[in-house]
């Protein structure tokens, strides 16, 4: 096992690795940019090391500074965690050149998997359905216009490299395919710096259902579940559960089954997540496979018990799997909110600032991953992502219950947050009964009265601010000895005579 550990991210997610890996009693190493100094995973580590300013591109993304770091440090493995170099298949070789363990797939499966029409094509040599359209780049709107009238309208174009909504265009019409294939090439370069897209049949009002897999060295590979990820706003995920609500034991194992075939033919290693489309016949479709952690990963682990960084680890190390997928339990119900710093009554704009205020819920069956504490400054440089809250429950509606009533003891002040919206969401009914999609978002009409209530709550705390300040900076007067109510009966006494 690894003694010393460098972990290449930031946020609630590095905090949530050095946990593990002080569990394991192995030493942390952290990274930081400039504005990071003072950051919760900095305070955490046993070792901190800065690795530039503090745009992404001149820290986090640095590959050839975080290598340095972890032969300067001593540290044997190297966990991206997510986002940044997480699914960068020069830096999983960059590690290994370097003599350092990456934990995760190697770059071959990375770079194959993370190719979005490679890893349709993989799908499909697998007898995995995938969505109706051609299985190769488009590289002229000729070409797109040709693959529109295969598939119809509405369809979707993506980047052949992306994720996270990037290079990503709904086309309704024949006439809006010019632009939208402009735009989503373009975005698709400045974001990936790959240019390709792919084209697919648009689904109406699809699920978004996830399967989570293991893999080590020595072929074993198992999966962990799923998860319903359908509750997204631009196509980012804002809201998790395992399991689906719409899960049945036949379409489990059909999914599972599909997931691990996949892994398997293309010679996974590590942890990774196949994800699926599910329309509304309940026929699943391959959409993706994410080569990392993900961030929903904490409801896999509160209803197996397993801690997945911990086996990444152990994978990462070269031992087997200890598990053999009849040995996988499910018990229970879990949800999770991702708390950003953003203004949900704003369009979502972003809210960076310092933190003046910081109340986080507890009780029973509650989970709270967070990167940031009171006094904290938000900076505008990342995803503005402040905390996974997490609850459990023996099912969901007590899991819904209990994230509820967390969501109503989170207290934040200094920022905006999407704790206003989240209380909406899991207030709703069509949430409560889970008749979930892609869509659920645009197409529920969700109350901003809650919003405006917690407004109002901030503008009376500052006016008790602004009146006290008042009080402090006016000229002090000798105490009275008399009370408001003797001093009242006196004036009354000689108003009568």
């Amino acid at each position: 096992m690894f003694r010393k550990l460098l972990i290449a991210n930031r946020g609630e997610i590095a905090v949530r690795i050095i946990r593990t890996a002080r569990d394991m009693g192995i030493r942390t190493v952290a990274i930081y940019s400039e504005c990071d100094r003072a950051a919760l995973h900095v305070r955490l580590a046993d070792e901190a090391y800065c690795v530039g300013e503090s745009p992404s591109s001149q820290s986090y993304l640095r590959m050839d500074r975080i290598v340095d770091v972890a032969r300067q440090s001593g540290a044997e493995a190297v966990h991206p965690g997510y986002g940044f170099l997480s699914e960068n298949p020069g830096f999983s070789r960059a590690c290994r050149e370097a003599g350092v363990v990456f934990i995760g797939p190697g770059p071959d499966a990375m770079q194959h998997m993370g190719e979005k029409i490679a890893a349709r094509n993989t799908a499909s040599e697998c007898g995995v359905p995938v969505v109706p359209g051609p299985l190769t780049p488009l590289n002229s709107l000729e070409e797109v216009e040709a693959a529109s009238q295969l598939t119809g309208f509405p369809l979707m174009l993506k980047a052949a490299a992306g994720g996270g909504g990037k290079g990503l265009r709904l086309v309704h019409t024949r006439s809006q395919l010019a632009s939208a294939f402009r735009d989503a090439r373009s975005e698709a370069e400045a974001s990936f710096g790959d240019s390709r897209v792919y084209l697919e049949q648009y689904l109406s009002s699809p699920r978004h259902v996830e399967f989570q897999i293991l893999a080590d060295r020595h072929g074993n590979v198992i999966h962990l579940g799923d998860r319903e990820c359908s509750i997204q706003r631009r196509h980012q995920k804002v809201i998790e559960e395992c399991p689906s609500p719409m899960m049945t034991p036949d379409l489990r194992e059909r999914m599972g089954r599909a997931a691990v075939d996949l892994a398997r033919a293309c010679r996974y290693e590590n942890a990774g997540t196949i994800e699926f489309l599910v329309d509304q016949d309940g026929e699943f479709y391959f959409l993706e496979m994410n080569t990392r952690l993900q961030v929903e990963h904490p409801v896999t682990e509160m209803t197996t018990g397993l801690d997945l960084v911990q086996e990444q680890i152990r994978i990462a190390s070269g031992a087997p799997l200890t598990l053999r997928q009849e040995d996988v339990r499910w018990d229970g119900a879990a949800v999770e909110c991702r708390i950003y710093a953003e203004d949900p009554d704003n369009q979502f704009f972003p809210s960076p600032g310092t933190i003046t205020q910081l109340r986080v819920p507890g009780g029973p069956g509650l989970r709270e991953d967070s990167g940031v504490y009171e006094g904290w400054v938000v900076p505008v440089f990342y995803d503005p992502l402040l905390a996974k809250l997490v609850t459990w429950g023996w099912d969901r509606g007590q899991a819904i219950a209990r994230m509820r009533r967390a969501l109503d003891e989170y207290q934040v002040s200094g920022i905006k947050t999407t704790l206003p919206f989240f209380r909406r969401v899991l207030a709703h009914p069509r949430f409560i009964e889970g008749r979930l999609s892609t869509d659920f978002i645009d197409t529920t009409s969700l109350d901003s009265s809650a919003g405006k209530a917690d407004d109002l709550a901030d503008i009376a705390v500052i006016a008790c601010a602004l009146t006290a300040t008042h009080h402090l900076d006016s000229p002090a007067s000798p105490p009275s000895l008399e009370s408001n109510w003797k001093r009242r009966g006196r004036e009354l006494g000689l108003r009568s005579r």
